[in-house]
């Protein structure tokens, strides 16, 4: 994972905005994407993962989940990135939590 001392600015705020959602599912979901892939990132993909951020985190939570499919007027490669994501088996566990 990485380290935030290890980001430039922006990307530091967009980890700590990922991470600090309100619900738990949505900072360990949103969060846990986010910080897997925040140094790979272009320019594009930081305004791109930006704009995501702006959603509602039950809304959120949701698309990622799977318990709604994503509104067409939402619906961008980065929130399907996310979903493709955040659907596999294991994502959204606490660290240390797995088994």
């Amino acid at each position: 994972m990485t380290e935030p001392q290890d980001l430039d600015p922006r990307r530091r705020r967009l980890v700590f905005r990922a991470l600090h959602r309100g619900t738990k599912e949505a900072d360990l979901m949103i969060g846990g994407f986010v910080q897997r892939n925040i140094h790979g990132f272009t320019e594009d993909e930081l305004d791109a993962i930006e704009a995501v951020l702006e959603h509602w985190d039950v809304d959120l939570a949701d698309w990622l989940s799977g318990r709604r499919p994503i509104p067409p007027d939402s619906d961008t490669p980065m929130l399907r990135r996310m979903v493709a994501e955040c659907g596999r088996t294991g994502t959204g566990v606490p660290p240390g939590a797995e088994r």
